[in-house]
């Protein structure tokens, strides 16, 4: 046996279950290295290969590698790969010292950590790589170097690209139709296609302009759209996301914040307006993953129709909210003209300003009537889907593969919305750098049928700011 089969003189990277689930290519992105597959992996990988979920499809997948690697060898005695690093699969050890392996080891991923330790006390170099921090905390406990694995180029919360900069200038720049600063920054910084730039007054923050790259030398002012309802935005970032929202020539927008920033109520609110009164597409779809562990709808209790209801209730309540303000709204306005008619003493004719949504009281309405579909995202696979406005919530939960799957489906005349907190992920292997919202944002930057903004401002309530921050 040579010393490339034993492992001698590299380091041995022994991958946890988790990473051929999160990438089955993982196994050909070592260069000239020492992959080693404890036989646990393979059992963990048996147990999830029938699941029809992203980690499913991946499992099946990282399998079919590992089957066409084996013809060209034995696993056990270890195969050259074409990139010349070395694929062994690693046996659990049979006995164990307490002192040295202080763990229980009928967990799979406590015998993969002593596969490791094993192979350290032959004098190996060793290095486990694990998406579970768990499993990596208890590496380190036990002296085996351990580490995230990064699929792509890592995006920390400082790197990450919020749509938007924001400029302390002069007040009396302000007032220019252009600017000087704006061509200023072209050429002492990157500016991507559909960033907003925020000039603030130096002495007064609540004094400020907003403009869009739009690329070359043209940037667009932002000012507030002419809703027929009266709702605005409420500070600069409400403002540019509406801005990508009601723009048809926008087809991928994504909002990313913290909870009460308006994520969902904007994007809710530019597509009723864009559906109920400019009439620009023919239905609104709105999904979001129905659990955050990603389980079928057909766990939920009750109907089809209890269960969207149930899973959808954070829809319900923001269309009601909108709903309840363009009544109020209608009511104040009549109330206004009865009053003008009396005090005028003849009887002056005027038209009811229904706002787009006359003889709609609910989201049941908007379904019944066929204006909106409430869909699980499992159901979306397969469909092209033209001419609608689509919603997808909670999407920081979802992998790359899911959002690639879900912005497929987008067909002609469509605009797809991905909404999120990449602070709040509920996906096991899922973080801030790899989850789909945060990567898509990364890898559409600077396409022109695209946009961004991280809205950073709690509108909801003073209670929900607060609770944000202290709790």
């Amino acid at each position: 046996m040579t010393s490339q089969a034993t492992g001698q003189g590299r380091t041995f990277n022994i991958l946890d279950t988790n990473v051929l689930m999160y990438d089955p290519e993982a196994l050909f992105k070592f260069e000239k290295a020492h992959i080693g597959i404890s036989i646990v992996v393979l059992e963990e990988l048996d147990k999830f290969k029938q699941e029809a979920t992203d980690k499913g499809r991946n499992t099946r997948a990282a399998i079919r590698y590992l089957d066409s690697i084996r013809t060209k060898g034995c696993l056990g005695e270890g195969i050259e790969l074409p990139n010349g690093s070395l694929l062994k699969v690693l046996f659990t050890p049979m006995h164990t010292q307490k002192k040295t392996f202080p763990f229980e080891t009928n967990i799979g991923d406590h015998r993969i950590l002593l596969t490791a330790l094993e192979l350290k006390q032959k004098g190996h170099d060793v290095r486990f790589i694990s998406k579970d921090i768990n499993a990596r905390l208890k590496a380190d406990a036990l002296g085996i170097q351990a580490q995230d694995y990064l699929k792509q180029a890592l995006t920390t919360h400082d790197t990450f690209y919020k749509g938007w900069i924001s400029i302390a200038v002069p007040a009396v720049e302000l007032k220019k139709e252009m600017p000087a600063v704006l061509l200023q920054l072209l050429e002492e910084q990157e500016i991507t296609v559909n960033q907003f730039i925020l000039l603030k007054s130096q002495n007064n923050p609540y004094n400020y302009v907003i403009f869009r790259y739009c690329g070359g030398e043209i940037f667009k002012r932002v000012t507030q759209p002419q809703f027929k309802w009266p709702i605005h935005a409420r500070n600069p970032q409400q403002l540019m996301a509406l801005d990508l929202l009601l723009d048809d020539n926008i087809k991928l927008v994504s909002l990313c914040g913290p909870a009460g920033t308006g994520k969902t109520f904007l994007a809710l609110l530019a597509g009723l307006h864009k559906l109920l009164v400019k009439d620009a597409y023919e239905k609104m779809l709105i999904s979001r993953p129905v659990v955050p562990l990603g389980r079928d709808i057909g766990y939920l209790p009750g109907t089809l129709e209890e269960k969207l209801h149930s899973w959808m209730l954070p829809i319900y309540d923001n269309i009601e909210c909108i709903f309840h303000s363009v009544r109020v709204s209608q009511h104040l306005e009549e109330v206004k003209q009865e009053n003008d008619h009396k005090g005028n003493g003849r009887r002056k004719s005027r038209k009811k300003q229904n706002g787009g949504i006359n003889g709609l009281r609910s989201l049941n309405d908007l379904v019944y009537q066929g204006k909106l579909s409430l869909e699980a995202i499992t159901y979306m696979r397969g469909r092209s889907i033209p001419y609608q406005y689509i919603l997808i919530d909670e999407v920081q939960n979802l992998s790359l593969h899911e959002v690639k799957t879900l912005v497929s489906r987008v067909g002609d005349g469509g605009k797809i919305i991905l909404s999120g907190d990449p602070y709040q992920i509920d996906s096991q292997y899922l973080d801030f750098s790899s989850n789909g919202l945060v990567v898509t944002s990364e890898r559409f930057k600077g396409q022109e049928i695209f946009g961004t903004v991280y809205l950073e401002t709690s509108e909801r309530s003073e209670l929900s700011k607060l609770a944000s921050e202290l709790l």
